[in-house]
């Protein structure tokens, strides 16, 4: 057990920081007054052009490490240099870091798209906020939130448990649409009383990263559940409920 402890602590380390960058990331997309800084409370660029540049660039490289880690040809290849039982909390690791890296370099651009301080679109907007951002949430929980972190991965490791076969089930959310996490992400970034043209840029940049990763996470489950999982995407919505 006490040559474990390393590993444990790695793991916890990672998912703290991991879930906690998120939770942060999350609050910092609305105009709370409580936080120390949010997506608009830094000084504008007057130089709009560099501005939208570094802005893309962040989220690109935090798609970028976030898509490319999960690939199976990436995790064959980190097999060499991470073990395999250490690989997702690294996973969650590397993704906190360049979330941080977005919260922290983000430039705000001038301009706003619409403002709403009360009324009904400032509650509906801030409702759907937190419905979205609550479904992500819950959706992580309703297929094995501590697997996505990488703590049930070491937990079998140190407990000598094989790794369960991958298998395809629908329940929660699952059942009305493939991608509730996704889904709910999106409707956390776009819902807003406050759309300023900076966040616009994060929340058009971030939206067109999410249907690309899914495009290949798509991809990926075909291959690894076959005609169970093909059978669901010809039933199940992509991302948001039939009505």
């Amino acid at each position: 057990m006490l040559k474990n402890i390393p590993l444990i602590l790695y793991g916890l380390l990672s998912y703290l920081l991991g879930f906690g960058t998120l939770v942060y990331m999350v609050f910092w997309v609305y105009p709370w007054a409580f936080m120390p800084s949010t997506i608009d409370s830094a000084v504008a660029d007057p130089n709009t052009l560099f501005a939208m540049m570094l802005d893309v660039m962040l989220i690109a490289l935090f798609g970028l490490q976030h898509s490319l880690m999960v690939r199976p040809s990436f995790k064959k290849w980190f097999n060499s240099l991470v073990p395999e039982v250490a690989q997702r909390s690294t996973y969650t690791l590397l993704s906190a870091f360049f979330l941080a890296l977005i919260i922290y370099f983000w430039m705000p651009i001038k301009g706003e798209l619409w403002h709403f301080d009360s009324g009904i679109f400032f509650w509906l907007l801030s409702a759907l906020y937190v419905l979205g951002w609550s479904v992500a949430t819950l959706a992580t929980f309703q297929i094995d939130h501590f697997e996505l972190f990488g703590l049930h991965q070491i937990w079998r490791y140190i407990k000598n448990i094989p790794d369960p076969k991958a298998e395809f089930t629908e329940k929660g959310f699952y059942k009305y649409m493939r991608h509730p996490i996704q889904a709910g992400t999106m409707l956390g970034i776009w819902a807003t009383p406050s759309m300023s043209l900076g966040h616009f840029l994060f929340a058009f940049i971030f939206t067109l990263y999410i249907f690309i990763g899914l495009y290949y996470e798509e991809r990926d489950l075909v291959k690894t559940l076959g005609e169970a999982y093909v059978d669901y995407k010809k039933r199940i919505p992509m991302l948001f409920p039939k009505i």
